[in-house]
């Protein structure tokens, strides 16, 4: 059986499973791992490899750790040798060069967890739960310079469930994007591979998230919107609002039955309830600043003033 050499540009959990199908792959020789340098975390500031780099120290799979790969000897004598197929890229947070891009015989392939041409960027899976979505999918395109504008050479839907959070449809999907990988491989094997343009008439954005993100507007926005809102941006960048000018941070929220206006708080029923523009919400589980992570009625239990939420 013919072996495609392949390199592999990842950085964070989410690339390792794509990652561990090319390692065991029958069809793959996996020439190098290319990720980001060590970076200093936790409370010590410690160096800490991203997870692919772990993953390729573990199992012994030649590691090219880069600020830069388009600048990189090593990555680049690879590519000059003209042996390799192609480049599998799935989160990696650098961009590749023109040089790079045209180097492998079959081109670089992006992995990107959305039907493209829809949120094309860093945050597709969370962009989908924000806007309601019912589906979203795995697309696999060849790079090009634009951003994920690349034909698309193989794609599949995935359901989006009523309640799921970002951090469970991130966990769903960095499996699904391994196994869209080995379909593609399927294609390759039997050259069956097809390109299909992108029409640019659909396209939308899902640009890198920040925390000011997450801040909750009860009065500006409806029940939907909110619950979409928490739901998408957890764990990160979580979502929050101000409670007597401290934040505090909403992990969870369901529909309350009581009519109240937008931005109006009441407590009465034991419960911490915020109106929005058209249905009141309840908040179920929290952290105020400084505060251990609890239930609306263990805060409100501790409380004496009188709450103004912002």
């Amino acid at each position: 059986m013919k072996k495609f050499k392949v390199i592999f540009c990842g950085t964070p959990d989410f690339s390792v499973p794509a990652l561990e199908l090319l390692h065991s792959h029958p069809a793959i020789s996996l020439v190098s791992v290319v990720t980001m340098p060590d970076r200093p975390a936790g409370r010590g500031k410690q160096l800490q490899s991203p997870p692919v780099a772990m993953f390729a120290k573990e199992n012994k799979i030649p590691l090219i750790q880069t600020d830069d790969l388009n600048k990189d000897a090593s990555l680049l004598n690879h590519l000059g040798s003209g042996d390799i197929d192609f480049i599998v890229v799935l989160a990696f947070a650098q961009f590749l060069g023109s040089k790079v891009l045209k180097s492998p015989k079959q081109g670089c392939f992006n992995i990107h967890t959305s039907l493209l041409p829809m949120y094309r960027g860093a945050a597709p899976i969370q962009y989908a739960l924000l806007n309601g979505d019912q589906e979203t999918g795995v697309s696999i395109q060849k790079m090009v310079k634009k951003m994920d504008a690349g034909n698309i050479v193989h794609e599949h839907a995935v359901s989006i469930e009523d309640n799921e959070t970002g951090g469970q449809l991130y966990t769903r999907l960095k499996y699904q994007a391994a196994l869209a990988l080995n379909d593609f491989i399927i294609k390759l094997q039997s050259n069956s591979v097809t390109e299909k343009e992108q029409d640019e008439e659909f396209v939308s954005f899902a640009p890198t998230l920040k925390r000011e993100n997450g801040h909750l507007k009860f009065s500006e926005k409806n029940f939907e919107s909110i619950f979409n809102q928490v739901r998408a941006l957890l764990p990160w960048p979580g979502t929050y609002c101000f409670l007597n000018k401290k934040r505090m941070k909403v992990f969870a929220i369901e529909e309350y039955d009581k009519k109240l206006n937008p931005g109006e708080v009441y407590t009465k029923d034991g419960f911490l309830v915020i109106g929005t523009k058209d249905k009141s919400i309840r908040v179920t589980e929290l952290q105020l600043e400084g505060k251990k992570r609890c239930t609306d009625i263990e805060l409100l239990n501790g409380l004496r003033n009188e709450i103004e939420i912002g």
